[in-house]
């Protein structure tokens, strides 16, 4: 009895002192600027974005404030990779496939087509190597990153026609970033990839035929279906598209261990809360699409599939020769997509499949 109240006051006493660890700190208040690829009070990413940096506020009681900045009111959204690399910004919050043109091996920490869905990708990352591999990559543009969001699986976009086979994506103008989008160019598509804020007016316009965005829940406040009626599922592209929080490494550097723990806590709240927040919305603001909006929805044929899979052999191989490090990246990926996917197959799919069948859900 005397031992459990000692170690009950011990516990306490330990949370106390860490407790008055920000309050110590708010006296020296360090800054921390936020640049963002979403606008401002955009729904699902970009409130994500800002309940995050209000969070790293909250949780450290203040010693560390956060000034964040949405796409387009410091810098556009994509120059934020810019931003924080320069120190002007200490850190930004977006998808990592944006930095393609930078290294073709960023791709992998956001989404690979035919690859990790959102649990997958978080057990990669955090216990299997990822971050080590993101941090070599990363630390070479003098950046560090954590995981702060994810989607879960996207839809494959929104279009102006059906889709019926492979050759009906010849000549299609696509907003579709990331290796998902070379997959597509693959198939005769023609890719751009623009930021969100800019997606609604270019397809209004013609100016593209198709785009893929996230998911209903997200897409449902876009407007889409007001320029596209055909609305495919289970897109190739991003099966469980990761965000990240990313900052200046020597700023990083220069952070006591508390602090670091108050941004890493943070991120890791906001990893799980979006991408839940996400998969809590999908169904309802799927309905909505169908019963307000007349939404046609669709599901990609088993040919179409295979010919994105031809294609993303392709640009695996592609990627793959550009460096050492880019076939680093990729041998992991694929070694560890085998192993957890195999298992997540046996397991979690079999069950859900069986699930649904037995309660008529498909």
């Amino acid at each position: 009895m005397l031992r459990r109240k000692f170690l009950k006051g011990a516990a306490l006493a330990g949370t106390g002192a860490a407790l008055a660890s920000p309050a110590v700190a708010a006296s020296h208040a360090k800054t921390l600027t936020i640049v963002s690829t979403w606008p401002r009070d955009f729904p699902g990413l970009g409130i994500s974005a800002q309940r995050l940096a209000q969070r790293i506020t909250d949780i450290s009681d203040g010693a560390l404030v956060t000034e964040y900045f949405a796409a387009g009111e410091r810098v556009g959204a994509f120059d934020v990779f810019d931003e924080v690399a320069s120190g002007n910004s200490q850190a930004y919050i977006g998808a990592e496939y944006y930095w393609l043109g930078k290294h073709p091996a960023y791709g992998y920490f956001t989404a690979v087509p035919f690859g990790m869905t959102a649990t997958e990708h978080n057990a990669w990352i955090k216990f299997a190597g990822g971050q080590e591999l993101w941090d070599e990559l990363a630390g070479g543009f003098g950046l560090k990153g954590l995981l702060c969001g994810s989607t879960g699986t996207q839809a494959g976009g929104w279009f102006n026609k059906e889709i019926e086979s492979p050759d009906d994506l010849q000549g299609l103008k696509m907003r579709i970033p990331g290796l998902g989008g070379t997959v597509m160019s693959k198939l005769g598509v023609s890719t751009v990839s623009l930021p969100g804020g800019q997606i609604y007016e270019n397809l209004v316009s013609g100016a593209v035929d198709a785009t893929e965005w996230v998911g209903p829940y997200n897409d449902y406040f876009m407007k889409f279906y007001e320029a596209a009626k055909y609305y495919y599922t289970a897109g190739m592209h991003e099966p469980g598209a990761a965000l990240g929080f990313v900052m200046n490494a020597s700023w990083w550097g220069g952070l006591s261990d508390w602090e670091k723990a108050v941004i890493t806590a943070a991120c890791m709240e906001e990893n799980a809360a979006q991408y839940e927040e996400t998969v809590a919305k999908n169904g309802e603001y799927l309905q909505r699409l169908i019963n307000d909006h007349g939404v046609e929805v669709r599901d990609f044929n088993e040919d179409i599939w295979d010919a994105f899979g031809d294609a993303a052999a392709e640009v695996f191989e592609e990627t793959r020769a550009h460096s050492d490090l880019a076939a680093k990246i990729d041998d992991a990926f694929q070694s560890k997509l085998k192993e957890i996917g195999g298992m997540m197959a046996q397991f979690e799919v079999a069950y859900v499949n069986q699930r649904n069948r037995v309660l008529g859900l498909t």
